[in-house]
């Protein structure tokens, strides 16, 4: 190379350092230890779907592209957000993560906000090292599959306003000292939860809290007393968990509280006085409890509540007059309690309510006439009270409900025509004494979708008018005289998607008649979920289109006339829990297809003339529900030989003719078999019967003999 040219190389370099020095290259903002924190999170996931963290890569700057993560001016981690469920103005996202939390992640020294939420199948513990996170303010990772215990390092969070652990399966005590240092914590969620043991009295410390959910745990022991120091808490949620003990009067101090759920615990004693103190709540929920004493007339003292929910509990005494002081109070729910006396007329006052659950305790007395003024209510339920109505006052007809249901309040007589002009879409008058014949007016209530007549004395047949019930979907004839054929129910109107049958019930009725063969066709009957017609004198066979109600889980057949053999398609009706066929004269085999139905849990067969051997299967089914078949033979049935060794007691109810009683010896070929179906009386000869007998459990006998029984 000549001078020129090293003179060049020369001034090349000497230009290159110079800018170098003047004009940097880009740098990465990205601290190296955040970005490697995070990505030892992403090595620990195991799936990530819809890609999460797909642009966490190794070679990209976390703060300027990698998604739900924000720094701040100096590089520094602030924000890591990845939930499973999240929406904007054009989008919803509703994914998952599987894998663990990384102790790595606590190295984020700056991290304010962890949103970790819904990714479902985050398992594993919360990592201790999370207590480091000294800067944090907001942890969310709710939604998941998390074990183990909260870690007592979390007392070293003090900045901490949010926490939602809810919806996991964390266990364990929840640490005092951990309530003593959240003295920022405005929201708690740990819901959903295994946590057990008492709740710490060191929840007073939480002055700030306006948000605590701890539904849903094991949660023992009293509410504490130190609750009431919670002056800016506007939503408390105890419920479904095991506390006991008294609610303690500071409850009153919660001037602030909206919604308070006590419900379904094991608190006992009276409801405090002091609740009158609760200025702001609108939603109260203390049902399900073991709540006694007289409801406070105090209550009535409470200018916002909508909603009172005080059902299941053991309150006794009278309505207090005060709560018809309440107007603004939408839904009243006081039923089975131990409650006496009247209905205050005072209730009449409650211009707001739509819904009136009074049913289940021992009310008495007139219902007061000014209900009539409550043109909101929607719902009335007043059954099982010892009302002793009579008849269903006139005045009711003035009232625009939705919802009647007055069982077993004592009414007499016919069904009041002014029903016909109603807009109830659910009437339940079941256990009353009413009489007559079903109405063809019935087939104006056009809009019920639940009617109940039970445990009456109707006697008629139904009317065609009937098929005009186009909303109906759940009928409870079941205990009165009702006679002629189904006809007019199996084949009503529907309007699509409602109307089509979720349940019926005929039962203990007269109707008469085969069961229509196309009745498992009728497109009303394709959402059924049960079906009962037993106690009829019904007649012909079982049929096979019952097997096409893909929705059937119930289905009663007991003490009728049937004959004929069971279907092996009834078995295609594969949600099937519940198959009740006793007192019939059906025979031919049982179908090793129903047997095995995989949901089975009640079947019984008994006082049949069912033969052959009983299909193997994995239900626990007793014995007893195949008795009564002496063609039957196998499991849960005694062994062939024990069965014929021992003596058989033989009763026959059915028999028109009186009781008849026979005792038989180890011999079959001796004597005769007393027998009764229906109305028919004879007498069989056993060799006949022995022969059958035998020919149909060769394979039983086959085996016993093989093991040697004699």
């Amino acid at each position: 190379m000549g001078l020129l040219g090293r003179r060049n190389s020369f001034l090349f370099i000497f230009f290159y350092i110079i800018f170098s020095f003047c004009v940097p290259w880009p740098l990465e903002s990205c601290h190296l230890v955040d970005k490697t924190a995070l990505l030892d999170f992403k090595r620990k996931v195991t799936s990530d779907p819809s890609n999460l963290l797909q642009t966490w890569t190794l070679t990209t700057d976390c703060c300027k592209s990698w998604e739900g993560i924000a720094c701040d001016s100096n590089g520094r981690v602030v924000n890591v957000s990845r939930p499973g469920l999240a929406s904007g103005d054009d989008f919803i996202i509703d994914t998952s993560i599987s894998g663990s939390l990384s102790p790595s992640l606590a190295n984020l020294s700056f991290l304010e906000l962890l949103d970790l939420s819904n990714l479902k199948d985050l398992t594993g513990p919360i990592p201790p090292e999370f207590g480091k996170l000294s800067r944090l303010s907001y942890l969310f990772l709710d939604t998941n599959k998390l074990s183990g215990s909260i870690p007592v390092t979390f007392k070293y969070l003090y900045q901490l306003k949010k926490l939602y652990l809810s919806d996991n399966t964390l266990s364990g005590t929840i640490p005092s000292s951990i309530f003593e240092s959240f003295v920022s914590l405005s929201e708690l969620g740990l819901s959903a939860n295994q946590y057990s043991g008492p709740m710490p009295s060191s929840i007073g410390n939480l002055l700030s809290l306006t948000k605590l959910d701890m539904s849903q745990n094991k949660f023992s022991g009293s509410i504490p007393e130190s609750i009431g120091g919670l002056k800016n808490l506007a939503y408390v949620d105890l419920s479904e968990n095991q506390l006991s003990g008294k609610i303690p009067n500071s409850i009153g101090n919660l001037s602030q509280v909206v919604l308070m759920y006590l419900n379904q615990n094991q608190l006992r004693g009276k409801i405090p006085s002091s609740i009158s103190g609760l200025s702001s709540l609108v939603f109260c929920r203390l049902s399900e409890n073991q709540l006694s004493g007289s409801i406070p007339p105090s209550l009535g003292n409470l200018p916002k509540i909508q909603r009172l929910i005080f059902d299941n509990n053991k309150l006794s005494g009278k309505l207090p007059a005060t709560l018809g002081h309440l107007v603004t109070l939408t839904d009243m729910y006081f039923s089975n309690n131990l409650l006496t006396g009247k209905i205050p007329s005072s209730f009449g006052n409650l211009q707001n309510l739509q819904t009136l659950d009074l049913s289940r305790n021992k009310l008495s007395g007139e219902i007061p006439h000014e209900l009539v003024k409550l043109v909101s209510l929607q719902t009335l339920d007043l059954s099982f009270n010892p009302f002793g109505l009579s008849r269903i006052p006139n005045w009711f007809k003035k009232l625009k409900l939705f919802r009647l249901i007055l069982a077993k309040t004592g009414i007499t007589g016919k069904l009041p025509s002014w029903l016909a002009s109603s807009s109830l879409s659910t009437l339940d008058l079941s256990n009353n004494a009413l009489t007559g014949k079903l109405p063809t007016w019935i087939g104006n209530m056009t809009n019920l979708s639940f009617l109940n007549l039970s445990n009456n004395a109707f006697h008629s047949s139904i009317p065609d008018e009937f098929r005009n019930l186009s909303l109906l979907m759940d009928l409870d004839l079941h205990s009165n005289r009702f006679s002629g054929n189904l006809g007019a129910i199996f084949s009503k109107n529907f309007q699509d998607p409602l109307g089509r049958y979720n349940s019926i019930d005929l039962s203990y009725n007269m109707f008469r008649g085969p069961i229509n063969e196309n009745i498992g066709n009728e497109p009303v009957m394709t959402s059924i979920v049960s079906l009962s017609l037993s106690q009829n004198p019904l007649t012909g066979h079982i049929p096979k289109s019952l097997g096409n109600l893909t929705s059937l889980q119930v289905i009663k057949l007991a003490e009728n006339g049937l004959t004929g053999g069971i279907p092996t398609e009834l078995a295609n009706a594969k949600e099937l829990r519940t198959i009740l066929l006793p007192n019939n004269n059906l025979g031919g085999a049982i179908p090793a297809e129903l047997l095995n139905l995989k949901d089975l849990q009640e079947f019984n067969v008994s006082g049949n003339r069912l033969s052959g051997r009983i299909p193997p299967h994995k239900a626990n089914i007793p014995k007893s529900a195949f008795l009564g078949n002496h063609g039957l033979c196998g499991a849960p049935l005694p062994p062939f030989f024990e069965f014929n060794k021992r003596f058989l007691e033989i009763f026959f109810m059915d028999c028109v003719e009186s009781l008849k009683y026979l005792s038989l010896n180890a011999d079959l070929g001796f004597g005769f078999l007393a027998f009764g179906r229906g109305k028919k009386c004879g007498l069989l000869e056993l060799d006949d019967e022995k022969e059958e007998f035998e020919e149909e459990c060769n394979d039983e006998k086959d085996k016993e003999i093989g093991h040697g029984s004699h």
